[in-house]
């Protein structure tokens, strides 16, 4: 597994500002996805929403990351009914810092942006697990049977 901070601190809805370390959560599941309101991004966030439930009984905590503004956040947030907090990084900061920013193909053009991922955490703030090219279909029940077979 790559190197993952240790720490990043970044503002999410809700007013606050999101701080790996200190979770309260047994779990830490952060995904990132490349933008609000577009048709994966909104299936991705419904498929964690209608799990959520299911990942708190294990002790998980879930947060979306995305460069959109805390705006858009907010707006996507609240059309969906998300029941967790989504992370807004502009600037790519923890983008960068996870390594998720690549070239990526959209209409015969080559645009830089978010590859889908996805990270667990232990209460510890150590990285336990990670996804990269996400696909959306049955993600989160990957993401699920995994927290499932942890002791």
């Amino acid at each position: 597994m790559a190197d993952s901070p240790s720490n990043f601190s970044a503002p999410m809805t809700g007013g606050q500002t999101f701080n790996l370390q200190g979770r309260p959560a047994k779990y830490t599941v952060l995904y990132f996805y490349p933008k609000d309101n577009t048709p994966g991004c909104t299936t991705e966030s419904i498929a964690f929403r209608d799990h959520y439930p299911e990942f708190q009984a294990l002790g998980a905590e879930i947060y979306g990351l995305s460069r959109d503004s805390m705006k858009s956040h907010d707006n996507f947030k609240g059309k969906l009914g998300l029941p967790f907090e989504l992370i807004s990084d502009p600037d790519e900061l923890v983008c960068n810092q996870f390594g998720v920013m690549k070239m990526k193909n959209m209409y015969g053009k080559q645009v830089r942006g978010i590859e889908r991922s996805t990270f667990v955490f232990d209460a510890s703030g150590r990285l336990v697990k990670e996804w990269r090219g996400v696909k959306v279909n049955d993600h989160v029940n990957e993401v699920l049977e995994f927290l499932k077979s942890q002791p």
